[in-house]
């Protein structure tokens, strides 16, 4: 029987299946400090926090 499988999957969704299936755990750690990262700079842009965020790097 074949598996059920949703046509519209998000983004993270299918990354979610590619870390499963291919058994690469060692990307798990890029893929979350990138977002942390881009989060970060997102959300930095207009706030009064930026000159600390800003020294850090």
């Amino acid at each position: 029987m074949a598996e059920f499988r949703p046509k519209n999957k998000n983004v993270l969704g299918e990354l979610w299946d590619f870390l499963k299936v291919r058994k690469v755990w060692w990307l798990a750690p890029i893929i979350i400090l990138l977002v942390l990262s881009g989060a970060l700079i997102i959300f930095s842009q207009s706030s009064a926090l930026s000159p600390f965020i800003y020294a850090l790097f």
